[in-house]
């Protein structure tokens, strides 16, 4: 394990780039400065590769979901690059295989809450990706019952469009059907 010496000043692109894959942790960078958390628990791994799964069986061939990809939402300094759990790109993008994608190249994003990120799952980040014009969000709750919630970006604000407990039907950006009661068993 390296050790990293820990940042006096907020980051610069350049600088996060020249940062080492840590795979011990969950990074982020958030106006400038360094976020860092654990990697996610077990059931929200299991949880993230089910729910992948399912999107690849769905979803159009023009478009993949892809895990934990950084997304530049704010390019310009102080800069903000979020990895949602999961994303939904162009096909023809993710065959690039770029460092990082736009807001422009994301069609969904999705987070799924952890104990210890709900406020931001909630709160923080979909107003970060509505600012940044991502056009679909979703909220995948652990909590007993799993609970999706599906949000559609309306005139700059994510409006409630789908959602729920069991099967979820989904009609945007692609119909996808979930069931939820499934997404942690095999």
């Amino acid at each position: 394990m390296s050790t990293m010496h820990w940042p006096d000043h907020w980051l610069t692109l350049e600088e996060w780039d020249a940062l080492p894959e840590d795979e011990l942790h969950h990074v982020e960078l958030v106006e400038g400065a360094l976020l860092v958390s654990p990697k996610p628990a077990l059931k929200h791994q299991l949880a993230a590769k089910r729910l992948g799964t399912w999107l690849d069986e769905q979803l159009p061939h023009d478009v993949v979901a892809v895990p934990e990809i950084d997304v530049l939402i704010n390019p310009v300094p102080p800069i903000t690059m979020r990895a949602p759990d999961m994303v939904v790109i162009p096909t023809e993008r993710a065959l690039e295989y770029p460092k990082r994608v736009d807001p422009d190249d994301v069609l969904l994003a999705i987070g799924i809450v952890s104990p210890g990120t709900r406020r931001m799952d909630r709160m923080l980040k979909p107003a970060e990706y509505a600012d940044a014009g991502i056009p679909h969000y979703w909220l995948l709750e652990l909590d007993e019952p799993i609970t999706l919630v599906a949000f559609t970006l309306v005139e700059g604000e994510y409006r409630h469009v789908a959602g729920g407990t069991g099967k979820v039907e989904v009609p945007s950006p692609f119909p996808v059907t979930l069931d939820l009661d499934s997404l942690l068993s095999r």
